[in-house]
């Protein structure tokens, strides 16, 4: 029977995941006005009542090798998060991504009777197959926001639902370009580059000196270029370091935050590799997706890849629809040229430009759903057994 005040935990990690549990409880509430949750997570969570034990940029680290230098730490909390929910059980527990924290939490969980769901299906069809198995013995049920996921899970026994992707209902399928610069103080007829070298702290060390030296080699040849980079706000002052050493001090806006307006701003966007793409192709914007991490940490994780693409736009539309530069093709040089190729093309090949538009207009409608109103049916159906 489901609580008709029910108890519900989250773990939620880095500022992707505090955005889509946000969504989530937004859609929940209707449902359940007395809803209590708590757990790990972020502003947009708590924005709708979450009660953070921990917050989600605890959990803000990729890659093998800058996980084993946050082991201990992230293994403590994960310990004192399941002692604390089996000591005050919940309804229901729901992981919202981040599957290395989770899905081994979910486990534990769930071998002892409470129930677990767990929210975006981890990319078993891009790499790491070998999850699947973990998936099934830790999840009750799995929330996908991809649609060939929940066919792909029946097959090795896992239920699943389709629900949409969260962002598609967020983001307008026609982006008002206009308001978006008359807030960001841009000037209409401003050719805007988006830079977003990622959320987490180990990505702006890897990454954003590359898209600076690539932005200042992008200046050279295109002085009126306008530069606009979104940082988490904890990450801000260590940005404009970077700046600073890029020589671009006064060159670059660093926002504090205010991602979706930067997108919806700009011609093209040089952007991390992550969910952050899939915003930018809801956005409808041209962009090169380009990332670089540890080497021994790419090395593992290019072993586990079972498909050319990396980019999420690229991934769902089966094709290099937008150029990707991983690891050592990751260059300045070769990170410019790419943008300029783009920046041309809005002069020069405004069909190349349209055609990227409509490739992606198509995929935004494929993603669109009341995910709110499905995840919650799915939930309840959780409580209710």
């Amino acid at each position: 029977m489901a609580a008709a005040f029910p108890h519900v935990a989250m773990v939620a990690g880095e500022a992707s995941g505090d955005l889509l549990a946000g969504l989530l409880l937004g859609g929940m509430r209707p449902r359940w006005p007395a809803l209590n949750s708590c757990g790990i997570g972020g502003p947009r969570m708590a924005a709708q009542g979450f009660e953070a034990w921990w917050p989600s940029d605890k959990l803000a680290v990729r890659g093998y090798v800058e996980v084993l230098r946050h082991y201990r730490g992230i293994v403590a909390i994960r310990q004192q998060l399941k002692a604390r929910l089996l000591a005050d059980r919940p309804d229901v527990f729901i992981g919202v991504d981040a599957p290395d924290f989770n899905l081994d939490l979910e486990a534990d969980l769930k071998a002892q009777g409470v129930p677990t769901v767990h929210f975006v299906c981890p990319s078993i069809w891009a790499w790491r197959a070998e999850r699947a198995e973990n998936i099934r013995r830790s999840c009750d049920h799995v929330l996908c926001i991809f649609p060939f996921e929940p066919a792909l899970l029946a097959e090795r026994g896992i239920a699943a639902t389709y629900v949409g992707h969260p962002l598609a209902q967020v983001i307008p399928l026609q982006p008002d370009q206009a308001q978006a610069r008359q807030a960001l103080g841009l000037a209409p007829d401003a050719r805007v580059l988006a830079l977003l070298p990622g959320s987490r702290a180990s990505e702006i060390e890897s990454i954003a000196p590359r898209f600076l030296q690539a932005a200042a080699l992008l200046l050279k040849a295109h002085p009126d270029l306008q530069l606009v980079l979104p940082a988490m706000p904890s990450l801000k002052a260590a940005v404009e370091q970077h700046v600073q050493a890029a020589g671009l001090a006064g060159h670059v806006r660093v926002t504090a935050g205010q991602s979706h307006q930067v997108l919806a701003a700009c011609d093209v966007t040089l952007i991390a590799s992550g969910t952050a793409t899939l915003e930018a192709a809801l956005f409808k914007r041209p962009m090169v997706i380009g990332y670089h991490m540890n080497w021994l940490s790419w090395q593992i994780m290019r072993r586990k890849k079972l498909q050319p693409w990396v980019g999420l736009p690229n991934i769902l539309c089966r094709d290099f629809v937008v150029p990707e530069l991983l690891q050592d093709a990751a260059t300045p040089p070769a990170l410019a040229a790419a943008v300029d190729g783009w920046l041309q093309a809005l002069v020069h090949e405004p069909a190349k430009i349209e055609h990227l538009h409509t490739r992606f207009t198509a995929l935004h409608h494929e993603l669109q759903r009341d995910t709110a109103q499905l995840a919650s049916d799915a939930i309840e159906q959780v409580l209710q057994a």
